[in-house]
C-alpha cells in the first residue's frame, strides 16, 4: 500500500482569500489550451488568428464552467443541491461533470462558429485536441482534493483516502483517469490532427477516445453515492453517459471520411 500524499487543498492564502489547487488546475488547463491553440494557429494555412484562438478559449471556458457545474447537479449532485442551494456556487469543493461540460462547450463553440462564420466542425476539430491536457489537470485536482477515489483493492499501489469514511485501501483512480483521458488521449488527438483530416473526424475521434477511456476508468472508480450503480452492480452513470459519445464519435468519423475524403485542416 502507498501512503496518500496529503496535500493542502488550499494552494495559497492571502488573508480571507484562498486559492485552491482545484481551481488552479482549471486555470492551468485553459492556459495549456491557449498555448497549444496558438501553436496550431501559427502553422501555414491554419485559417486561424491569435485573436480567434483567444476568443475560442474564452467561449470554451464559459462552456466548461457553466455546463460542468450544471451537469454535475443534474447527473450526480441533486441531493446536495436540495440540502444546500448555495452548493451550486462552491466550485472549489469540486463537483464538475465532464459530460455536462462537454455539452456546454459544444453549445459555446456553436456560438463561436456563428460569430466567426467558420463551419462548426472546423471549430470543433481545431478545439478538441486542446482539451485532454485540461482533463489531466482536472483529475490531478481531484486527487489533491482526495475525492472521486477508486474501488477497494489489494494492489500494492492502493491508497487510503482521508475523507473515505470506510477507510478502505482503494485504487487511485483519479491518476488512472488522468493518464487515460488526459495524457494518452492528448497524444492520440495531437498526432492524428497534425495532418489534414476529413471534416468532423478529429471531433469524432475525441468522442470515441474519451468515451472508451472513461468507460475503462469507471471499472476502477467508486461510483458516486448518488446515483451509485445504475444496474447489475457494475453499470455506472459515467459509463451510461460515455457510451453515446463512442457511438456518435464513430458515426462522425464515418460521415467525415465518406463526405470529406480530401480532409480539412484541424
Amino acid at each position: 500500500m502507498l501512503q496518500y500524499p496529503q496535500i493542502d487543498p488550499v494552494a495559497l492564502s492571502l488573508g480571507p482569500l484562498k486559492v485552491h489547487w482545484y481551481g488552479l488546475m482549471y486555470l492551468i488547463g485553459f492556459v495549456l489550451a491557449w498555448y497549444l491553440g496558438m501553436r496550431r494557429a501559427r502553422r501555414p494555412g491554419s485559417g486561424w488568428t491569435p485573436q480567434q484562438v483567444g476568443d475560442l478559449i474564452f467561449y470554451g471556458a464559459l462552456g466548461v464552467i457553466l455546463g460542468g457545474r450544471i451537469g454535475y447537479m443534474l447527473f450526480y449532485g441533486g441531493h446536495k443541491l436540495a440540502a444546500d442551494p448555495l452548493y451550486l456556487f462552491r466550485l472549489w469543493e469540486g463537483g464538475m461533470s465532464f459530460h455536462g461540460g462537454a455539452i456546454g462547450v459544444l453549445l459555446a463553440l456553436a456560438l463561436f462558429a456563428r460569430k466567426t462564420g467558420k463551419r462548426y466542425f472546423e471549430v470543433t476539430d481545431f478545439g478538441v485536441p486542446l482539451v485532454p491536457l485540461g482533463l489531466l489537470a482536472g483529475r490531478i485536482g481531484n486527487f489533491i482534493n482526495g475525492e472521486l477515489w477508486g474501488r477497494a483493492t489489494d494492489v500494492p499501489w492502493g491508497m487510503v483516502f482521508p475523507a473515505d469514511a470506510a477507510q478502505l485501501v482503494r485504487h487511485p483512480s483519479q491518476l488512472y483517469q488522468a493518464t487515460l483521458e488526459g495524457l494518452l488521449l492528448f497524444l492520440l488527438l495531437w498526432f492524428y490532427s497534425r495532418r489534414p483530416r476529413p471534416l468532423a473526424s478529429v471531433t469524432g475521434l475525441f468522442g470515441v477516445g474519451y468515451g472508451m477511456a472513461r468507460i475503462i476508468g469507471e471499472f476502477f472508480r467508486q461510483p458516486d453515492a448518488y446515483p451509485g450503480f445504475i444496474a447489475g452492480g457494475w453499470l455506472t452513470m459515467g459509463m451510461l453517459l460515455s457510451l453515446p459519445m463512442v457511438l456518435l464519435g464513430i458515426a462522425m468519423m464515418v460521415w467525415g471520411y465518406r463526405n470529406h475524403p480530401q480532409g480539412a485542416r484541424a
